[in-house]
């Protein structure tokens, strides 16, 4: 049996128009590629959307994908991920479940300290799933995982969290690889990365979900897996526009706008995603010096697709200060500038607490429920 691995689409995520339009585009085509093959089944390892309440026109869309492949016979099983996970356990992925376009395989039980997952099955195919959480709290969880038993079948894990091997040694909360049931197959998903190993896959992202990704990557993929050889998965990637990028070291300001334009000239911009990257110390002038709406419709003339600007390295001697943008990863910038100037035992818990604190009130919900729930999931990062 021949089925697709994916993940990390984030359906719903990008400021941009254009890009999250790609974004869906990008899944769209994913999903065609997996009617085109024929796979007898798709796993989806989480974070199918950004949110775990995505806007209404998102959630049609997702519809629209999952509607072809129900129309294809092609059944899909998934489980959350980080951004669609909802401490309530309630998430739009149940409204794409009771339409009956997918199944949710995370099905467990408490036993002796252990989670017990319970298989879902599809043919001679037994699917277990655990999903991911907010802040990683998902990996204590995902250690003590034991698995029903389903003999003679071929197995498959689903998973969305961070694998120690995979990061190496960064602080950063990790299941223990070594620590993971045995099965025949481990579709994750969570890191935006190039992994195989022993059987264990991160498919990447169907599209990439930041700028920095963007530059990286320059595309989305998945996999398809062959039971007959799941070690040897075949990745496909989604490039579905060329991604150029353009590094400009600037010192003088007042002539900033035209050094910029002759690069732009000196390229084909059609239908292109440019990444303007500014870098260097202003001697003469300021940033607001830079006429950056010329340069907007200079790339909107040459039909790029979209301009994503970055001058996070671009620095001011007259404040001393860096100007910035591209403010997709502002927050986590200032994070770490605070962190390395106040080194302190509890600094790993701000981003878990600042994710906890971002969690929303629902509709129609009482004061003192959202209250218990906010104080539940702090509590979790704290451990109290």
């Amino acid at each position: 049996m021949r089925f697709a691995h994916l993940g990390d689409c984030h359906l719903g995520g990008w400021r941009q128009p254009e890009l999250m339009a790609l974004n869906l585009e990008s899944f769209h085509y994913a999903i065609k590629k997996c009617i085109d093959e024929k796979v007898d089944f798709v796993l989806v390892a989480g974070d199918l959307f950004d949110s775990a309440y995505p806007p209404i026109e998102i959630i049609k869309e997702a519809f629209q994908a999952f509607r072809k492949l129900k129309e294809a016979n092609i059944p899909v099983f998934l489980i959350a991920g980080s951004h669609d996970y909802s401490a309530s356990g309630k998430t739009f992925l149940d409204v794409l479940v009771k339409a009956g376009f997918c199944e949710n395989v995370f099905v467990s039980e408490e036993k002796d300290g252990k989670i017990m997952l319970q298989p879902t099955i599809f043919k001679n195919i037994a699917i277990y799933g655990y999903p991911g959480k907010k802040s990683g709290l998902e990996v204590q969880d995902v250690e003590r995982i034991k698995l029903q038993d389903a003999l003679g079948l071929f197995r498959i894990l689903m998973l969305h969290t961070t694998m120690r091997d995979a990061i190496g040694s960064l602080p950063i909360l990790a299941v223990d690889q070594s620590k993971l049931p045995k099965v025949d197959y481990t579709a994750l998903a969570h890191l935006h990365i190039k992994y195989n190993r022993e059987g264990r896959v991160y498919c990447g992202p169907t599209f990439p979900n930041n700028s920095e990704e963007l530059e990286e990557l320059k595309g989305g993929s998945f996999y398809i897996v062959n039971t007959s050889s799941p070690r040897e998965p075949q990745k496909y990637e989604i490039n579905l526009k060329e991604v150029l990028i353009l590094n400009i070291e600037i010192t003088n300001a007042l002539t900033a706008t035209e050094k910029i334009l002759d690069k732009l000239r000196a390229q084909n911009l059609k239908d292109k995603i440019i990444i303007l990257k500014i870098a260097g110390s202003l001697e003469i002038g300021k940033t607001s010096d830079i006429r950056f709406n010329e340069i907007d419709e200079f790339v909107k003339s040459e039909n790029a697709y979209v301009l994503l600007k970055n001058v996070n390295k671009l620095k001011s001697l007259e404040s001393e200060t860096n100007i910035e943008i591209d403010s997709d990863n502002i927050e986590e910038e200032i994070i770490t500038k605070y962190q390395e100037d106040n080194q302190h035992e509890f600094n790993s818990l701000i981003l878990p607490l600042i994710s906890s604190l971002q969690l929303d009130k629902k509709e129609d919900e009482k004061s003192a429920v959202f209250e218990e729930r906010l104080h539940s999931e702090i509590g979790k990062v704290i451990n109290i």
